[in-house]
């Protein structure tokens, strides 16, 4: 590994800054379930940090066309989702986007906006947003994790299934909104290697809920965004994820896989793709289990032995290492994994 200090030198010299965060946002309120809200005070105090540290918010699809093109944007892009098309996006936060003239996305299921519920936005809301210059973007048809294949079914039956829900959730948000840029967050972010394959298949591209900074070479059927909302809506927390770095990690054979029983997986191996960082510096935290031990294969592959089995639900591997090149900066990669009963039954949403 003694190489590494000078092959990050050698990196320095040629590479691009490029880093860009997605934020990701549900509730504007105060009055919602906290896991998925932020107050309107706190979410303006989000856009200030934003205007006050020349970060340059722009829309996803400046990002997408970025990465298609392997064209690089100016570092500190931000760009700014809101799931579920909740109505106090509507009526609470976008007249503070509009404040900054910030520009956002709403990724939204058809099927919950024809139920015409009170709680969310209406097709003519949307409609209106459109013309506004806001992204409609897929979020299914219904909020239905892809993941959770019913019994009886095969998954390639259950995808083959979604897809015809998929193409119908996004002629819908056409029809009504005269937008269709075949974007899709992940319900829950899960999915599996499998669906990856599906939505790559389909001519979309992904959005998950797992934590990191997106670059050029981001994979696009799993693309990190940052919660924002509480308990992660604090400032300082907001910082260190706004000048985050993209951590080219690539994952090989079973490392790939996301849905285990519990006890099942032991293990992940990471191969990583950039030299800018001091090995010795590096630190992996799993939810539930806290810090992890890593340990080196060579310079460019790390194993991490579980210190205990993952816990049942929703968990994430977050691995930061500081910048050699730029001080203050993080490189930052978050692993999903999504754990079911011992009797492989699925944990409640």
């Amino acid at each position: 590994m003694k190489y590494r200090l000078l092959a990050a030198l050698c990196y320095c010299l040629h590479m691009t800054s490029f880093a860009t965060v997605i934020l990701q946002y549900h509730h504007v309120s105060e009055t919602t379930p906290a896991s998925t809200s932020i107050s309107p005070d706190q979410f303006s105090l989000h856009m200030q940090y934003l205007k006050d540290n020349n970060f340059k918010v722009i829309p996803l699809s400046t990002l997408m066309q970025s990465i298609k093109q392997q064209q690089a944007l100016p570092d500190k892009s931000v760009v700014i989702t809101f799931d579920d098309a909740y109505l106090d996006i509507l009526t609470n936060g976008k007249p503070i986007l509009d404040k900054y003239d910030f520009p956002f996305t709403i990724f939204v299921n058809p099927s919950i906006v024809e139920s015409k519920s009170t709680h969310y936005l209406s097709w003519q809301q949307l409609k209106a947003m459109a013309d506004d210059g806001v992204i409609i973007a897929n979020h299914g048809m219904k909020h239905d994790s892809l993941a959770r294949v019913p019994e009886g079914i095969s998954e390639q039956q259950w995808l083959a299934e979604n897809t015809k829900s998929l193409l119908a959730a996004e002629q819908l948000i056409k029809e009504k909104t005269g937008q269709s840029w075949h974007y899709f967050a992940y319900p829950y972010g899960e999915y599996t290697p499998n669906i990856q394959q599906w939505v790559k298949e389909n001519n979309f591209v992904a959005f998950s809920q797992q934590s990191g900074a997106v670059g050029l070479d981001t994979d696009t059927t799993t693309i990190p965004r940052f919660p924002a909302s509480q308990p992660y809506d604090q400032i300082s927390s907001l910082r260190d994820k706004l000048n985050s770095l993209p951590f080219s990690i690539t994952l090989a054979d079973e490392s790939q896989q996301t849905l285990f029983q519990k006890g099942q997986s032991t293990s992940v191996t990471f191969n990583v793709e950039v030299d800018d960082f001091n090995p010795a510096q590096l630190n992996c935290y799993i939810s539930g289990l806290g810090r992890q031990k890593i340990e080196w294969q060579g310079g460019e592959m790390f194993t991490i032995n579980y210190s205990a089995p993952l816990p049942i639900g929703r968990v994430r591997c977050n691995c930061t290492a500081p910048s050699i090149s730029e001080p203050g900066r993080y490189y930052w990669f978050s692993k999903p994994w999504f754990i079911l009963k011992e009797n492989n039954q699925w944990y409640p949403l």
